[in-house]
């Protein structure tokens, strides 16, 4: 069978197949996982049929809870029904998940898998959600990549209803979710040929009907309970079989080798990591650069968690296994080990692997990345359990020494770094560039976006790969071919031109001349560009924007047509053709005077940048350090707080900080007033309030976003006393 080749993240991924075997979605948008939801929506919408021949109903209920409970509902009545969630969305679903399980209901929940809210909210990824959810009944799948989203979706969906239960399928949120690959994807008439049309036929017959009536949600007495609970046994113990049936149904349609447990590394392996989720492209990138150094070295890979099928993973494992490190991506505090460790240790008891060391290692909470150096360092350690890796733990020590950045992405892979601002349209203009990339060369791509909270005026990292081999680096960009500053007081306050290799590109969005580049740019940044002959170029995307039409602080397109013509990627013509379809079809919605005004800022930013000829003079340059000062004065409390992890934090230099840094903030608190000394300073314009003009009105306090303008409303009484400078 021929699959078409497109270029999607995982959220879409998983709706494009979850799609094909859903009547009813019944949704509440969380973040990550709300894109599968919209697109599931606006295929509905567009009228895109299902493997039955019907568009999707879907509902936007009032709560996560009320999502669970429709998707509870609905399946009951006979329809094949699903739902997006994650974090505290997946836990407000846990009372439906239990009665969906226990009444063999054939629905899919996919999860975008996200960290609970602990001692501080985290939007970012972690597992912690999905083990939470691991006493419900609910079978459970995981996929390490956006292929296996597209491939192994299909598996749960097809698998929940031959074998009556229902399944949590589930993927990393944010790198896997938001991670943009180049895939195959499936033709909805191949998935109709794979699915058990007689399976779905009597799911529908066992529906609650007026026509065959019978009672279900009953209560029932010590004297039964227990026997009626055990009875379903049978159902689970038949699972496994099942979900390998169907994925030894994909497999012969499209020459994969999907298990329950996958193993990927040495025959002959001495340590081994086992894991789920995304780590696992990072483990495998990692085991083909220590197998090149004959080190015995591999991974199994979770597939299937829940059964947990003891006699898949002793299958899966070499013989000649001497140690085992279990990679947890969630924390459970005051247990013995976290929940896959507790598995593996149970499943190898009484086995031939009895005698085995099992070591209990944790990684990337709260999207914490992971690179392919810890991963290094969890094969090199054989006694530490448990251990952290990722970072430097000085208060229990349980970290793991980490050696040297690694580069282990298949050559000939280029890396690009942009930072941008928040709602600048750095990150839509860098998506735009992917699936250009993606789906008019014959290259392998990959796009990550690495935000902070703050959203609208934050920071953006969009880290960009593409090449002529197979992406697995699930890890954030450190070492780049070409990296573009789209703000320029970000060069004063970030370490960027550093992550350049040598004879690499940077792009400044400026309006400085040489003089004004003299002034700005700090002394280890000139340094550093001088150094590692660095081709350096700036462009004012500012004066652009305002020139074309876009405004002062839309200057996406005009950077985005900039970087095409120095990467070269695409011929010129070529590049500015897609660039314009790609415009249209993002903002033709709009108008088209949007259209043509994002047209006319690609031809200019093709046009409008200027190479800079560097001085040897730089290399002579000193480290004037970055743009934030050393707080004296103020609270105690505030100033150390400032002084020790604000500042770091605001650097994005927050990943160096030990855990005893926040040993004063374990319970997630911080000293108020700390605001004052983050003074971001990267507004195009400033406001300046004019008393003269001002009519109290307070229309500026109420649109402004983030409270900064702050009306004091006060009788004539309390003006007279109000201090004078009031």
């Amino acid at each position: 069978m021929a699959r078409k080749m497109k270029t999607m993240d995982g959220n879409h991924a998983a709706a494009h197949a979850s799609y094909a075997f859903t009547d009813v979605a019944a949704i509440y948008p969380i973040t990550p996982s709300s894109p599968m939801a919209e697109a599931t929506d606006e295929w509905a919408t567009d009228g895109r049929t299902n493997i039955f021949g019907r568009e999707v109903q879907i509902t936007e209920m009032q709560s996560e809870a009320g999502a669970a409970g429709a998707v509870h509902g609905s399946l009951a009545a006979g329809a094949l029904t699903t739902t997006y969630t994650a974090s505290q969305g997946l836990l407000l679903m846990i009372p439906n998940l239990y009665k969906i399980a226990g009444e063999q209901l054939p629905g899919v929940f996919n999860v975008s898998a996200r960290a609970l809210a602990s001692h501080a909210l985290s939007i970012f990824g972690d597992h912690s959600d999905v083990y939470a959810c691991r006493q419900t009944g609910c079978a459970m799948l995981c996929e390490s990549s956006v292929q296996e989203v597209m491939d192994l979706t299909v598996v749960a969906h097809m698998a929940s209803i031959k074998g009556k239960v229902p399944f949590i399928n589930f993927f990393d949120g944010f790198r896997t979710s938001h991670e943009i690959q180049k895939i195959e994807t499936w033709d909805y008439e191949d998935l109709k040929e794979m699915v058990d049309m007689d399976a779905v036929d009597a799911f529908r017959k066992h529906a609650l009907n007026p026509n065959h009536p019978c009672q279900r949600g009953s209560a029932q007495n010590p004297d039964i309970f227990f026997q009626a609970r055990e009875a379903c046994n049978p159902y689970y113990d038949a699972l496994p079989a099942i979900v390998q049936e169907y994925m030894d149904k994909v497999n012969a349609k499209i020459g994969t080798d999907y298990k329950l447990f996958n193993y990927y590394g040495a025959a002959d392996a001495e340590h081994i990591i086992i894991s789920m989720g995304s780590v696992n492209d990072t483990i495998e990138e990692t085991i083909d650069y220590m197998v090149k150094q004959g080190q015995k070295v591999g991974v199994v890979k979770v597939r299937l968690y829940r059964p947990f099928c003891v006699q898949a993973l002793i299958d899966a494992i070499p013989d000649t296994v001497k140690v085992i490190s279990v990679l947890d991506r969630t924390k459970e505090p005051g247990a013995i080990g976290e929940p896959l460790y507790l598995d593996v240790v149970a499943a190898l008891k009484g086995s031939k692997f009895d005698q085995v060391k099992v070591l209990t290692g944790r990684y990337g909470l709260g999207s914490k990345d992971t690179t392919p150096a810890q991963i290094v360092a969890v094969y090199e350690n054989t006694t530490k359990s448990p251990f952290t890796v990722g970072i430097v733990d000085d208060v229990t020590n349980l970290s793991l020494e980490i050696g040297a950045p690694l580069v282990t992405t298949p050559e000939g892979t280029t890396n690009c770094k942009f930072w941008g601002l928040g709602a600048d349209g750095t990150v839509g203009a860098n998506k735009n560039s992917i699936k250009i990339i993606g789906d008019n060369t014959d290259m392998y791509a990959q796009a990550y976006f690495d935000y902070d909270s703050k959203k609208s005026g934050g920071v953006t990292m969009s880290h960009l790969r593409f090449g002529h081999s197979p992406i697995k680096s699930t890890y954030l960009i450190r070492t780049a071919n070409f990296v573009a500053c789209h703000n320029p007081a970000y060069v004063r306050k970030y370490n960027m031109v550093q992550e350049l290799v040598d004879g690499g590109t940077f792009l400044l969005n400026c309006p400085w001349d040489m003089e004004g580049l003299e002034k700005h740019l700090p002394g280890q940044v000139k340094k550093f560009i001088a150094d590692h002959n660095i081709n350096f170029y700036t462009i004012d995307g500012v004066k652009i924007g305002i020139e074309t039409g876009m405004g002062p602080t839309r200057i996406n397109t005009i950077l985005q047509s900039a970087f095409f013509e120095l990467t070269g990627i695409i011929p010129a013509e070529k590049a500015n053709e897609l660039m314009k379809a790609a415009a249209k079809a993002t903002y033709g919605r709009k108008g088209e005077d949007v259209v043509m005004k994002n047209w006319a800022a690609i031809d200019a930013g093709a046009k409008g940048m200027h190479k800079v000829e560097v001085p040897d003079s730089w290399k002579n340059c000193e480290d004037e350090g970055l743009d934030y000062a050393v707080v004296t004065e103020g609270r105690k409390d505030v100033v150390d707080f400032v002084n020790n992890i604000q500042t770091k934090v605001s650097a994005q230099e927050g990943n160096s900080l030990p855990v005893s840094a926040f040993s004063d903030y374990v319970d997630g608190s911080t000293p108020s007033g700390s605001s004052a000394y983050e003074k971001r300073g990267i507004a195009v314009k400033v406001p300046v309030w004019n008393p003269d003009n001002c009519i109290q009105c307070n229309f500026c306090a109420y649109v402004c976003p983030h409270a900064v303008i702050r009306p004091a409303a006060m009788t004539a009484d309390e003006a007279a006393k109000a201090p004078v400078d009031m």
